[in-house]
């Protein structure tokens, strides 16, 4: 209903304002062809949103202030701080960045937001920008006219800014006309009713326009032109500001609950920022003064101060919340719940297919295979490694040197809605399938039961293993750290050549494969085993400290097994009813431990020749 009566009310008004001003024509147009440009730099932008920024992003997020840095650069870049908080909504529901990181980034947008009004108050008011706009345009749909979407994406983003020095441009022409005709002074309101008035309407301003860069731009062409007074102007920056939160929550409607606290994030941001600035505002326009006196700022350039004003109160809005983030966060996962989580229930299994054999035991070899990726979201949680990043290309070793982010994991909870129902269905069915099948699917049946207990098993050994990992991973220790960050790695090296085994379909490669991992994975032990034993000869742990590594270490090395066993049985299970796969397919224990032994003495030998 707000939408037919909206969108029919500002045809209404814009029809009035172009019947009878030829210079609301102008400045309508100029922001028009701003907005436009902003849709196209947009566009521009996308077309690198699928691998380049996407990198970008990831390794620029993994600290705070990179998070923070790459929100100012990339707004400041694109211009469009909805355009950041649109992949950074992307990549928090892809588990690529945590909550705090993209709050992060979004407070980072924010600053980024105020190099909008230097370079309008700096250099669209200060030049002919006109004249610039023209040939970027031209260059522009040349590019665009080409066929790689690079260098289209190029030519949206050339178009982009020559369609926003256009509107710059127009904007600053209407007004400026309008100084010549009418005194919009007059309708100034001074103290504390111009304050929220103005503010007020700077919200309507951003929430009509969908922009807060084209409300501030707006303002600013506005003040240059003497047609609003300097402290209406900086009221109509902090409803700007405000403004984009309504966007944000409008934007978060149909997002997952993720999206939703990024946007809640937003809001909080934004009205605090806000409300700051209006309470505080006689102590920051002295701070203002200062400043432009101190940068060499004319006492009556007032766009600029402006520009500093914009770019002040979002500083200290950023200083005053970056402390506050890890409450935020949790007030945000806390009071914002996602729907009740239902368990996750069988999806191939039926009573039905129990009749026939060979459609039984696909059924639960389906159902074992969606059993084990619901166990590696919950293994590769428990020791701190997100999915996104065990399943890309992105190298491991340097987490050996940090302190891990803590993902949030209830394990219990999460094998009693993710793995124990699946489990107690496979098993029941398994047990009723082999009953009734042919001899000849015995062994089919065995090891779909043993991938099955295997997967548990699997699982208990990441919550054993997560107790100590959760405290000495990141302990002051340093050697202490890497050891435990040798763990994490370990676990999420085997789930990666695990899960790029899912690809193959051949069972005989997949179990030559294997034997590849288990010799890696018992050369890495004997390594672990071996640095445990220097690190206590060395006296850089405890007694204590050591005692751990040793039971950690073993609790790592089961939960490798039996991960490893769960896709041989699940390779075996493959095999059509009655084919076996001997075992002298696979390296035995013995031919693996000598392996093993070979691969540490020129290891041994290489690190004494070193130190020869």
């Amino acid at each position: 209903m707000l939408g037919r009566i909206f969108l029919p009310t500002i045809f209404l008004v814009l029809a009035y304002g172009f019947w009878t001003s030829s210079n609301f024509k102008d400045i309508a147009a100029g922001v028009a062809l701003f907005l436009f440009g902003m849709l196209c730099m947009e566009q521009g932008f996308k077309a690198f949103s699928g691998g380049t920024l996407q990198r970008l992003l990831s390794a620029s997020t993994d600290r705070l202030w990179k998070s923070l840095s790459f929100g100012v650069v990339s707004t400041t870049l694109m211009q469009s701080s909805s355009l950041v908080s649109v992949i950074t909504i992307s990549f928090l529901s892809a588990e690529i960045i945590g909550l705090a990181q993209g709050i992060g980034i979004i407070f980072g947008a924010n600053l980024g937001t105020t190099t909008g009004a230097w370079i309008v108050a700096g250099f669209g008011l200060k030049v002919n920008i006109s004249a610039y706009a023209m040939p970027i345009l031209v260059f522009g749909v040349l590019f665009l006219m080409q066929s790689s979407a690079r260098i289209k994406g190029l030519g949206w983003i050339l178009v982009g800014i020559g369609f926003l020095f256009l509107g710059i441009h127009f904007m600053k022409e209407g007004f400026s006309a309008y100084a010549d005709q009418i005194d919009l002074t007059r309708y100034a309101l001074p103290g504390i009713a111009g304050l929220l008035a103005f503010t007020l309407i700077g919200i309507l301003a951003t929430v009509v326009m969908q922009s807060s860069h084209a409300t501030l731009t707006l303002t600013i062409t506005a003040l240059a032109a003497g047609q609003v007074t300097y402290d209406n102007a900086l009221a109509l920056a902090i409803g700007g500001n405000v403004g984009t939160t309504i966007t944000a929550l409008l934007g978060s409607i149909s997002a997952n609950i993720s999206g939703k606290r990024l946007a809640a994030a937003h809001v909080i941001f934004n009205v605090v920022t806000g409300v700051l600035a209006l309470v505080f505002i006689q102590p920051l326009l002295q701070v203002v003064e200062y400043l432009s006196e101190a940068v060499g700022i004319a006492a009556d350039d007032y766009t600029l101060k402006l520009a500093v004003f914009h770019s002040l109160f979002n500083v200290i809005g950023v200083m005053i919340m970056v402390p506050l983030l890890p409450r935020l966060v949790r007030f945000l996962e806390q009071h914002l719940q996602g729907p009740p989580m239902a368990g996750d229930q069988p999806r191939y299994l039926s009573k039905a297919s129990l009749e026939l054999p060979e459609i039984a035991s696909q059924a639960v070899y389906k159902e074992t295979l969606h059993l084990l990726d619901n166990a590696f979201s919950l293994i590769a949680h428990g020791v701190d490694l997100r999915r996104s990043l065990i399943f890309s290309e992105v190298d491991m070793q340097p987490l050996l040197e940090r302190t891990p982010e803590q993902i949030e994991i209830d394990l219990d909870r999460q094998y009693a809605l993710m793995i124990k129902d699946i489990y107690s269905a496979n098993i029941e069915f398994i047990s009723r399938a082999q009953a009734a099948a042919p001899a000849e699917y015995s062994d089919q049946y065995s090891n779909l039961r043993r991938a099955n207990m295997d997967t548990v098993a699997a699982i208990k050994a990441t919550k054993h293993l997560r107790k100590n990992l959760q405290v000495y991973s990141r302990d002051r220790n340093p050697d202490l750290r890497r050891e435990y960050n040798r763990f994490r790695i370990r676990v999420g090296g085997v789930l990666r050549e695990l899960g790029a085994l899912r690809e193959t379909d051949d069972p005989v490669v997949i179990l030559l494969s294997l034997d590849q991992i288990k010799v890696a994975s018992l050369d890495a032990a004997n390594f672990a085993s071996a640095t445990v034993d220097k690190l206590i000869r060395e006296r850089t742990i405890t007694s204590k400290m050591a005692t751990s590594l040793i039971n950690d270490g073993a609790y790592t090395r089961e939960l490798v097994a039996r991960l490893i066993e769960v896709v041989d049985a699940l390779a075996r299970a493959s095999m059509p009813p009655g084919e076996v796969l001997g075992e002298e397919m696979s390296l035995q224990i013995e031919e693996i431990a000598d392996i093993a032994r070979r691969l540490d003495g020129g290891a041994l030998a290489a690190e004494g020749e070193d130190e020869l």
